[in-house]
């Protein structure tokens, strides 16, 4: 165990300059896109935009002392503003820098390197059928993947048997391009990509509070079958975390 936390570390600075390799960056490389290409020809889904948003205006200590991991969801469907909210405040994009070789989100990344994608198992949402879709954050749209039949079982299976995971209105799956990061920072660049994940996860758990949501992030799945899912090739993209969002019961 021991050998594999060798990653968590970072370097003495003459143990850095031993051991990590000159960068793609300082190789004049070209940068990484910071949105994975899609099919320009099919047609997006709008999503509300954040001036519109009503929703979300709690104030912020309540949305921190109420903070928790939440396992159990109703049926019933989130809103497309719930939705479009919840993607905005994981991964909105704010702006693009001028040279184009990094992106501010609306959650921090090391070097402004943004290495997700995400993707979304939609199985309630008002107006917008289920499905497997993913965000395209620099037009804030959906794009329509493909259809997932008995996804609540098949989530459920994938997930080591979770099976409140299929139940949620929505499941977020974020997918890392590792290779963004690689760019600038090489080999401590999966330490980076830790610490941002983690990032992103706080806010889906704040934005949820924040909108009387529910949610929990989970890192117990069967890899190769969810990067198929997707249609990912497992190196160069893969699934790092999934969430799953839905209302949740109050208690009386």
């Amino acid at each position: 165990m021991e050998s594999n936390r060798r990653f968590l570390h970072f370097f003495d600075q003459d143990e850095y300059e031993e051991e990590v390799p000159e960068s793609d960056e300082k190789k004049n490389k070209p940068f990484p896109l910071f949105q994975k290409p899609y099919d320009e020809t099919k047609s997006l889904i709008d999503l509300i935009p954040p001036e519109k948003f009503i929703i979300g205006k709690k104030p912020f200590i309540v949305a921190i002392n109420r903070r928790m991991s939440r396992r159990n969801y109703t049926d019933e469907s989130l809103t497309l503003e719930e939705l479009s909210f919840l993607l905005w405040c994981t991964q909105g994009v704010k702006r693009a820098f001028k040279d184009k070789a990094g992106v501010l989100r609306t959650v921090p990344s090391a070097g402004a390197k943004s290495p997700f994608e995400t993707y979304l198992i939609i199985n309630r949402v008002e107006g917008v059928k289920p499905g497997i879709y993913r965000y395209i954050s620099f037009k804030h749209k959906l794009l329509f993947i493909k259809n997932i039949e008995n996804a609540e079982e098949l989530i459920g299976e994938l997930t080591y048997d979770q099976k409140f995971i299929g139940k949620g209105a929505v499941l977020f799956c974020w997918v890392a391009i590792p290779y963004r990061t690689e760019w600038r920072y090489t080999i401590v660049a999966h330490k980076f990509i830790a610490i941002d994940l983690g990032h992103v996860s706080e806010n889906l758990y704040l934005a949820c509070e924040a909108i009387d949501l529910g949610t929990v992030a989970v890192g117990y799945y069967e890899q190769k079958k969810f990067d198929a899912l997707l249609e990912l090739d497992g190196k160069n993209e893969f699934v790092v975390l999934v969430a799953p969002v839905g209302k949740y019961p109050t208690l009386i």
